[in-house]
């Protein structure tokens, strides 16, 4: 067994995945002290480069002291993806990582250290927002990453990671929407770990985007709710207060404006969408 498995699911990923595997290469994490360290790549039903993007980079990997697995799944999703990698991953410590996601150097050591134990434990990093693009996602982030549960809590989007005694509390990943929030909820508030170093997840550009995406998410809310009740009991989330409201936009009026204004047409409809498609 190694020390560590980074499992990356990628659907159509060319552009970004290159980067994302740059950023592992420039780990101080050392496999060859730690007991060996894996990547293995789910490409799920790619239509592009994403393959011979992730194959670019195998041998710079591999001359760290990495492992990389590239499998090239012709069935499409996320979940299967998972499943895929997780069937081949021999890791103590398990991450799993968006492939649009940047890790500073730091981060794949420090959750090893976390998580590199005996008892269950859940851990992530810092989330910082890559810079957007787009005025409205410039100003949705703003206010979003000052959002209470984004200051107190551990959050998961982009990246996660458990060790061997976690996974075990739950079988293969199921056909679900919110498989980040599935994971963080199988742990109690104080399980979770947040090492002192930074992942860069790139938020989706423009209104549009942000209400779709945002639409997604608060549907999968409701299906971990109505399928799992159980594990809400570990839901640490604060509520959104008037003088947290007042807060922000006396801070950044004109951002916590548009934050409003996306959220409120979020709730102007459903979206029934389960597919992973990115919103870019």
């Amino acid at each position: 067994m190694t020390a560590l498995s980074v499992i990356i699911p990628a659907s159509n990923e060319a552009g970004y995945i290159g980067r994302c595997l740059q950023a592992l290469h420039r780990q101080d994490l050392d496999p060859r002290r730690v007991g060996g360290a894996e990547i293995l790549i789910a490409a799920n039903a790619c239509r592009d480069a994403t393959v011979a993007e992730a194959e670019a980079e195998r041998a710079g990997l591999e001359a760290a002291g990495w492992r990389l697995i590239v499998m090239d799944l012709p069935e499409p999703g996320k979940l299967n993806a998972l499943n895929h990698a997780e069937g081949r991953a021999s890791g103590r410590v398990l991450v799993y990582l968006d492939a649009d996601v940047i890790c500073e150097p730091p981060l794949m050591r420090l959750l090893v250290e976390a998580l590199d134990i005996g008892a269950a434990r859940y851990a992530s990093g810092q989330l910082k927002v890559a810079p957007p693009r787009s005025r409205v996602t410039r100003h949705f982030a703003r206010v979003w990453t000052r959002l209470p549960f984004m200051t107190t809590n551990v959050q998961g989007a982009g990246l996660f990671a458990v060790n061997r005694a976690g996974r075990s509390r739950w079988g293969g990943f199921p056909d679900i929407i919110a498989d980040d929030g599935y994971v963080r909820l199988m742990f109690a508030p104080e399980e979770r770990i947040k090492v002192d170093a930074a992942y860069h997840w790139p938020l989706v550009e423009g209104f549009s985007q942000l209400v779709k995406v945002r639409r997604r998410q608060d549907a999968g809310v409701r299906q971990l709710e109505a399928r799992y009740p159980a594990i809400m009991a570990n839901e640490s989330k604060p509520p959104m207060t008037p003088g947290d409201h007042l807060r922000l936009f006396l801070q950044t009026p004109l951002s916590y404006t548009v934050y409003v204004l996306v959220m409120l047409a979020v709730k102007s409809g459903r979206s029934g969408t389960r597919d992973w498609t990115r919103g870019r």
